[in-house]
């Protein structure tokens, strides 16, 4: 069996990644349908409709069935506008009524850009999609385009074909075929289709000539001319792919066998396109950065914080880092309205990982080899990535939550190089370090990224991770795999990274703590109530015995409780760090038989 055996859309996605401003698409009416903007067919009915209302004739239940029994032939689009209107100024303003939005057609979204229209704009930012043909009259797919700040070169008619810019030199070069429904040189009937200037027809032959070609909304039965520049292009060094809803018609399954086009069955225009967005946009995302790209990254990270002459140098590559690491946000199809699934929270965490682990592994590098100096500037970097994660208030609150998942691998990440450098002093001043918020007081760095105080840790979210199902602390252990794979960064030599891992997220935990005061431990944690506990997150050290047993060994011995105590941790009190050990070995007790 074929791994990609019946999931032709994820094959259009492969062949359009690789294949980068290659592919041209071909629209049709029924791109626009879902914008409520009439076909063709749909636009003759309604002429029909009104032309006979307007001769007295009552309302019938099928005005096809009404018009071939009156006329004594099928309707037909072109010869009933041709008779209605005799010239092109009277068909344009008969067309302006079906695809110019009224004032209240606006406000209920119909006649305006559809999730089809901005999938392609999105595709032609991306610079995957250089090309668009359209039969459409409609200017959707300008405003989508501008909406991705791209001004596309427009050819409506032969005047601005010989005044455009040239093909290779535009970032979108819109062809529309059948001009603009606002100049009255469009083409409607079959005798204005049957046959392009010369100037489109040498325009059509190279760009069928020279690029692949995704079909959409155009049944392939009218405009001979168009049909025409199909069948007779020479070359097939590029697939096509032809979209469909339901059956070919004859004319589609004619130019289907001659360009040896796939067919891919689809649900509609705006379905096909976001599925074919979002898969080139996981490819892309997925697609690691080259590994001697990162290594530079890291040598130069490493190199710039050997020395102090070296600060603007280093402050530059981060600020580079930021600013590219947030345009990949901004590029990638994340909205927040989309529909919880599995996959797609599986296809959103690899994207965030994918475009924070730079960032993440330059701060561990920070906090392993730093001196202190760095530290303003990664509490920046992640207030930075928070405060654009916090700029989108609206959507499903999953998503929304997700937003700041790559402030979290920061957080995760540099605090990890200080634990393993034994930072102590700096890790506490870290965990204070305030976020903040708008119109609200600011939030210190650990009650807002740690474990369950972070917005996105929903516990029941992260179990449809892969592996993750039957886990006590699914985000703990994912956070733990995915700074494993990038240890070797800042490590060194680490026989035990779980237990390094481990002490970071408790130190943590007694960092979250603070918030209390020692009074309330006192009553909280007495004797007289075995069962009580202060709330406070705990990763997998509340299950993991053999780390748990160590850490607490660890911080009840003489030497640790002095440091961490001198550090600023436990409020510089023996007697709260006590406390803390009660409470993790009772919350350990209860998580442990879960």
């Amino acid at each position: 069996m074929s791994l990609l055996q019946g999931d032709t859309l994820t094959q259009i996605s492969f062949s359009v990644f690789e294949n980068k401003g290659v592919f041209a698409v071909l629209l049709g009416s029924g791109l626009s349908r879902s914008a409520e903007i009439p076909t063709g067919w749909e636009i003759t009915l309604d002429l029909v409709r009104r032309v006979a209302k307007a001769q007295g004739v009552a309302d019938q239940a099928d005005w096809a069935k009404w018009y071939t029994a009156t006329t004594g032939k099928e309707p037909n689009y072109s010869d009933l506008l041709e008779e209605i209107a005799s010239t092109p100024d009277e068909r344009r303003s008969i067309l302006h009524s079906y695809i110019e939005p009224t004032d209240e057609e606006r406000e209920q979204g119909k006649k305006v850009p559809t999730p089809a229209h901005h999938a392609i704009a999105a595709l032609v930012r991306a610079g995957f999609i250089r090309v668009i043909i359209t039969t459409n009259f409609d200017r959707l797919i300008e405003n989508a385009l501008r909406e991705q700040g791209i001004e596309p070169t427009v050819v409506a008619s032969e005047d601005a074909l010989r005044g455009a810019e040239p093909l290779t030199h535009s970032e979108c070069y819109l062809v529309k075929l059948h001009g603009d429904y606002k100049d009255a040189r469009i083409l409607n009937t079959e005798s204005e289709l049957s046959a392009y200037p010369p100037s489109y027809d040498q325009l059509l032959d190279r760009i069928f000539d020279e690029h692949g070609l995704i079909v959409c909304g155009w049944s392939g039965e009218w405009d001979h001319a168009l049909r025409s520049a199909l069948l007779r292009v020479p070359n097939r060094r590029y697939p096509v792919y032809w979209a469909l809803r339901g059956e070919a018609g004859h004319g589609a399954q004619e130019l289907i066998r001659h360009r040896s086009a796939k067919q891919v069955a689809v649900n509609g225009a705006d379905d096909f396109f976001k599925g074919l967005q979002q898969r080139v946009e996981t490819l892309t995302q997925s697609q690691r950065q080259n590994p001697l790209s990162m290594d530079l990254l890291i040598s130069s990270t490493k190199r710039y914080l050997s020395k102090p002459e070296y600060r603007i140098q280093l402050d530059d590559l981060i600020a580079h880092e930021v600013g590219a690491a947030i345009a990949k946000l901004d590029r990638a199809d994340l909205p927040t309205g989309t529909q919880w699934s599995a996959q797609e929270l599986k296809r959103r965490v690899q994207v965030y990982q994918t475009v924070a682990e730079p960032l993440a592994r330059m701060t561990s590098v920070l906090g392993r080899w730093g001196d202190g100096s760095e530290h303003s500037a990664v509490v920046d970097v992640i207030r930075a990535l928070h405060h654009h994660a916090e700029s989108q208030g609206s959507g499903m609150t999953v998503w929304l939550g997700l937003r700041s998942y790559p402030a979290v691998m920061l957080f995760n990440a540099y605090g990890l190089g200080l634990v393993r450098a034994q930072r102590w002093k700096d890790l506490h001043s870290f965990f204070e370090s305030t976020l903040p918020r708008a119109g609200r007081d600011a939030k210190r760095m650990v009650d807002s990224l740690f474990l369950w105080a972070w917005k996105g840790a929903d516990a029941d979210v992260w179990k449809h991770l892969p592996g993750l199902e039957k886990r006590k602390t699914p985000l703990s252990d994912h956070l733990h795999d995915v700074m494993a794979s990038w240890k070797q960064s800042f490590i060194g030599v680490e026989p035990n990274f779980e237990l390094l891992f481990e002490r970071f997220e408790t130190l943590a935990s007694l960092a979250f703590l603070e918030a209390y005061s020692e009074a309330d431990l006192e009553g909280l944690l007495s004797p007289s109530q075995p069962q009580s506990e202060a709330r406070m997150p705990l990763g997998r050290v509340g299950w993991h015995s053999a780390s748990f047993r160590s850490l607490v060994a660890d911080f009840e011995s003489e030497a640790m409780s002095q440091t961490l105590i001198a550090s600023g941790f436990a409020k510089g009190s023996r007697r709260f760090l006590e406390l803390f050990i009660i409470n993790l070995k009772r919350i350990h007790a209860r998580m442990e038989w879960l």
